[in-house]
């Protein structure tokens, strides 16, 4: 992983960390424990605030990562963990930031429409 990006990385993540730390904004572990929720509300279609596409491409990657077969392979010391770990920090970083918009969208009191939401 080249230096740009590595550092463009952890920028987005120290971002996201430091929003949990927001007095009115969830914390990490309120979020952790969000995601389930988020999953199930996402694919009953009740949260429009994560497409289905999004959560394939998550699930994509655990496969990805699970999956002995890799675009790089392990065997190649480096190079072969880093895209694993930076597909893993790329999942997490989607998770903790939409399960904080989930948790913010909860307590708003879930409402029925969603602006912009062409209504029936």
């Amino acid at each position: 992983m080249n230096r740009k990006r590595s550092a463009a990385a952890a920028g987005q993540a120290w971002q996201i960390y430091a929003e949990t730390l927001q007095p009115d904004a969830p914390g990490l572990w309120e979020r952790v424990r969000a995601v389930p929720r988020m999953v199930k509300s996402v694919l009953r279609g009740q949260y429009k605030g994560m497409s289905h596409g999004t959560l394939g491409l998550l699930a994509l990657g655990l496969v990805y990562i699970i999956s002995p077969i890799d675009a790089i392979p392990d065997v190649i010391p480096i190079a072969g963990i880093a895209d694993d770990t930076g597909l893993a920090l790329w999942m997490l970083a989607v998770l903790v930031k939409s399960a904080g918009d989930f948790v913010t969208w909860e307590r708003g009191g879930r409402p029925k429409v969603v602006v912009g939401e062409p209504i029936d």
